[in-house]
């Protein structure tokens, strides 16, 4: 979960200006914060955890940070009265469910959960496809799968192209919010890191959607590599008090 949320910070500062290098100081930059991916992130954790309804989590939690950058239409439907899912086919729901794939009993139940969290907003099977696959690959990282095993297994449930290598992505990415156009890429991201710092840099790297990117490709990284412990502090230190509590609950539960 803390992978999520680091990632969703050090993307923060290059979403509208794209980094398209590896090469940049520091990690976590003096004006990274969180954002909407953490928000929600936090807020599936809590359902989760907590067995509250998730829409009454996702509404309330929004609310709380009704200014950290949600989307035009997960905006519409938190701010208005509105509880039903709009069809959306884009990352959110696969930037929020990192707990349905550190939580899941097994891999059909990583999934299910996936499912439940995400189907409430991002109900086209677009937007739920990319979140299944994330929790999947969370779940199968958590196993302790290799990179090339979780490749395959995403590649062939999922239907993503997962061949092309991070540099060969970079080039000619582009700004892209949509689950089947930005989940790929963070899945790679994330499978072809030597480490947790290195799919941090790798997300980043290929520009688009920095945050989010970087959000679902921290989620894997943590599941494959644990968050180093200097990292995972610089996050809890720019984390409300309300929040921390729910991260740690979510750990408890994972002990």
């Amino acid at each position: 979960m803390l992978g999520a949320i680091f990632g969703d910070m050090a993307g923060s500062v290059y979403g509208m200006r794209n980094k398209k290098t590896k090469d940049f100081q520091p990690l976590l930059a003096k004006n990274a914060r969180f954002t909407d991916d953490t928000v929600l992130t936090v807020a599936v954790a809590d359902a989760l955890i907590n067995d509250r309804d998730i829409v009454t989590s996702l509404k309330e939690w929004g609310l709380r940070y009704p200014r950290a950058g949600y989307g035009v239409r997960f905006s519409k439907w938190l701010f208005t009265k509105q509880y039903q899912p709009y069809g959306s086919y884009g990352n959110g729901g696969a930037m929020r469910v990192s707990a349905a794939g550190f939580l899941g009993r097994d891999l059909n139940h990583a999934v299910e959960l996936a499912i439940q969290v995400t189907e409430v907003t991002h109900d086209h099977p677009e937007g739920i496809n990319g979140a299944t696959a994330t929790a999947a690959a969370i779940h199968l990282a958590k196993q302790g799968h290799p990179a090339p095993t979780i490749r395959a297994h995403i590649a062939e449930l999922w239907g993503y192209d997962l061949s092309p290598s991070v540099d060969e992505i970079r080039p000619k990415y582009r700004y892209d919010v949509s689950s089947q156009g930005s989940v790929p890429q963070a899945i790679i991201c994330a499978l072809e890191a030597t480490d947790f710092e290195d799919a941090i840099r790798n997300a980043i790297s290929i520009g688009g959607d920095s945050d989010t990117i970087a959000a679902i490709a921290g989620s894997i990284a943590e599941a494959r590599f644990s968050i180093p412990e200097d990292l995972a502090l610089l996050a809890w230190a720019r984390l409300p008090a309300e929040m921390r509590r729910i991260i740690e609950l979510f750990y408890a539960r994972l002990a």
